[in-house]
């Protein structure tokens, strides 16, 4: 049965050590303090005692999810790869540095134009 294991350790040390841990046990890292993997009713026991053992008495969740098939197949992601998540951040800015440029453009042509005014008059 697939396993989710999730964390939440202000350690680093801890943290990094139950890391290595759930990949020791042949889990797989899906996020930064999150991993996946086919763990039977023995070896998932085994991983919780260790974990729990690693821990020790400094603070931290960690949280072991079984998972069944069923519930697997429904799983959706959302997955926006860094580099495309930057460019849209950029696209925006410039599309905002551009507005800025405009306002300033206008306003400066606003006043050309109310000084040509007054020297005509």
């Amino acid at each position: 049965m697939q396993t989710l294991v999730i964390y939440d350790i202000p350690d680093d040390r801890v943290r990094n050590r139950i890391a290595e841990n759930c990949k020791d046990a042949g889990l797989e890292r899906i996020q930064y303090s999150a991993f996946i993997g086919d763990l039977n009713h023995n070896r998932r026991e085994a991983l919780l005692m260790k974990l729990r053992k690693t821990l020790g008495k400094k603070s931290g969740n960690i949280r072991l999810y079984p998972l069944c098939d069923k519930d697997l197949r429904m799983m959706k992601e959302i997955d926006v790869a860094e580099d495309d998540a930057a460019e849209k951040k950029k696209g925006a800015a410039g599309k905002k540095e551009a507005a800025i440029g405009a306002a300033i453009r206008k306003e400066a042509t606003s006043k050309k134009d109310v000084a040509g005014r007054k020297d005509n008059s």
